[in-house]
């Protein structure tokens, strides 16, 4: 069974984006230790998996920079967005998904394939965590504290147990802690 990891930057308190969206706080001077571990966790992926609002965004973003490091796997991996209100699909390699997400996602998830990874505003990740479809929590904490702003936990009803599988620290003050779900 494919596993869906979760990769998401977030300040200390818990945020992935201040109030009115901002990510100006987020460190992206990633040493080449961090980086690869970006690049390993993403080489076990093949497909990508998006909120509509981060998508309209993230994909232009990696289209028109192909030259940025990282920018072959997000162009060439197949990538899902998961949209109630986009009507057309502008994007290559890209499929649109309207249907019910956990559902969806654990469709996804009993193909053959390698693992799938998320990315996402703090709506979708929300969606994925309340429903327990994410398996691996790749939680890349930023040296920053916003105080407020749009959390990726405050609407889970139920708790959820995680078993820590590993915590690494990089120069540039981000911490990435990898749990687990237990099951």
């Amino acid at each position: 069974m494919r596993k869906l990891k979760l990769q998401v930057q977030m300040s200390i308190d818990g945020l992935i984006a201040g109030v009115n969206s901002e990510m100006d706080w987020m460190v992206w001077d990633w040493s080449d230790e961090l980086k690869n571990y970006v690049a390993e966790l993403c080489k076990s992926s093949d497909c990508i998996i998006l909120g509509a609002n981060l998508a309209k965004g993230f994909i232009p973003h990696w289209t028109s920079n192909p030259e940025l490091e990282g920018a072959s796997f997000f162009n060439e991996t197949k990538k899902i967005v998961f949209s109630k209100s986009i009507e057309k699909n502008e994007w290559e390699n890209t499929i649109l998904e309207k249907g019910d997400l956990v559902e969806k996602i654990n469709h996804l998830k009993n193909q053959d394939g390698n693992d799938i990874i998320a990315y996402g505003g703090a709506k979708f990740i929300s969606s994925l965590i309340k429903a327990e479809l994410i398996d691996e929590f790749h939680l890349f904490i930023n040296p920053s504290i916003l105080g407020n702003g749009m959390p990726i936990f405050k609407d889970i009803e139920s708790r959820q147990n995680l078993t820590l599988k590993k915590s690494s620290s990089f120069d540039c003050g981000i911490v990435v802690i990898h749990y687990d779900l237990k099951k």
